[in-house]
């Protein structure tokens, strides 16, 4: 038999200290879930509490919500219920950290700003830059699986999580991965927390693989004239002998956000090497873009910490569109048309040389025909091509007109299922918030 919420809350009072649960009304709404509000806010210390709080949980038929900075918490379908939200942000330290081995082992709630000040005391760095930037903590990072621009030379979150320590939905401590770069076992587990979005477990504790930071890094941005302008000169770019660790593009309404006040689409291109390499490399780039009719100018390397500054309106819509590099050029030219037709400005910002497109609408009206008219089509297209576009942020009102994922093999949505039975039977962690409703 279920106990009641003062029960309850005197239960999870003995785990975390009641100053530990938040149940005021400004709390509650600003963790919900596309309107759909917790009955508590708690807030663990370390790893024994997540075990017994979720344990509780599973006992009581609670549904649980992981939350690390929140940037993302829109992030999936509506879940099916919620009652409790598990804020992370106070497990917060580095449990190891081995320079001579470029390892780290952290706690989830870590942001990715003062893991990179620790860091960067001994010259090296945690290759991720997700939209968002260093407020974001790495535990949700992983959980939704973001990367940046930086992914284009170090790769994404599942190429550089060695091991995890996560907890199960029933509250047992699981550990899966190594220690070491040169191990190859036990990889699979942590790829599998890896973009689950807190779906199979919680995680608490990441071991991560590090990069020396380069000694010296710049940045330069390409103005051109149209999107076709800019495939040409990124198609040079990537089949020339530079090597850019970044490459961002912009379509001309995010574009009027960067420095000088040329008009038109752009590419933002950083290397990062020895001082000499990097000068060398800007003025390569310099003499490749005026073969293609661009411009090269210096950029500041803060562009890179702004890329969200692009967003259209206080309640964006936020899609991200996934699709070969050589097709970015026509998948930009359509998402702006069909945003033209229906009369809603779009702002985008690429990660070029991984074929992401990143576009920012506001949501206007009731935003169903920007639904019907952009979304679907696009998406449908993108399918045909083997590519994908997810819905990352929309209005709780307008996801019971759009699927957040899009459609998924039903091979591959089997096997998501059973692995879900497996971890999480009773359908405590964000239920329905994932793929196929999960």
């Amino acid at each position: 038999m279920a106990v009641s919420s003062p029960a309850l809350f005197g239960a999870l009072s003995d785990i975390v200290g009641s100053s530990q649960i938040l149940t005021d009304r400004a709390a509650l709404a600003g963790a919900a879930l596309d309107g759909i509000e917790p009955r508590w806010i708690v807030r663990p210390r370390g790893l024994e509490d997540v075990s017994r709080v979720l344990a509780l949980a599973a006992a009581e038929g609670l549904v649980v919500a992981p939350r690390g900075a929140g940037s993302r918490a829109g992030f999936g379908n509506p879940p099916r219920r919620l009652d409790l939200v598990l804020d992370l942000s106070r497990l917060d330290a580095v449990i190891e950290y081995v320079p001579e081995d470029m390892v780290a082992t952290v706690q989830a709630g870590i942001t990715l700003g003062a893991l990179a000040e620790r860091l960067g005391e001994k010259g090296q760095m945690l290759a991720l830059d997700p939209h968002g930037g260093r407020a974001r903590t790495v535990g949700g990072v992983l959980a939704t699986n973001s990367s940046g621009p930086l992914r284009f030379r170090y790769g994404t979150g599942r190429d550089l999580l060695l091991g995890v320590r996560f907890v199960q939905a029933d509250g047992t401590v699981t550990w899966g991965g190594s220690k070491v770069v040169k191990s190859v076992s036990g990889y699979d587990v942590p790829k599998l927390m890896v973009g689950a979005l807190g779906t199979l477990g919680v995680i608490v504790e990441a071991t991560l693989r590090l990069h020396p930071a380069p000694a010296a890094s710049g940045s330069s941005l390409v103005r051109v004239e149209s999107p076709s302008a800019v495939q040409d000169v990124l198609a040079a770019v990537l089949d020339s002998p530079l090597e850019p660790d970044r490459i961002a593009l912009f379509n001309s309404a995010a574009a009027r956000r960067l420095p000088g006040s040329a008009s038109g689409p752009a590419l933002l291109v950083s290397f990062g090497s020895v001082e000499e390499a990097v000068k060398s490399q800007a003025e390569s780039l310099a003499r490749l873009a005026a073969g293609h009719g661009g411009r090269a100018q210096p950029a500041p390397g803060s562009v890179w910490d702004r890329l969200e500054e692009h967003e259209a309106g206080p309640e964006p819509i936020r899609l991200i569109l996934g699709c070969e590099i050589r097709r970015l050029g026509h998948w930009l030219g359509e998402l702006e048309r069909l945003a033209a037709a229906v009369g809603a400005p779009v702002s985008v910002v690429g990660e070029a040389g991984n074929g992401v497109l990143r576009a920012s609408l506001a949501a206007g009206g009731d935003g169903r025909a920007l639904v019907r008219e952009l979304i679907l089509p696009l998406r449908s297209g993108l399918e045909s091509e083997g590519g994908s576009l997810v819905v990352e942020t929309m209005p709780a009102r307008l996801k019971a007109e759009c699927d957040a994922w899009g459609a998924i093999a039903p091979g591959a949505l089997a096997i998501m299922r059973r692995i879900k039975q497996e971890f999480d039977p009773r359908g405590v962690l964000n239920p329905g918030r994932f793929v196929g409703g999960l």
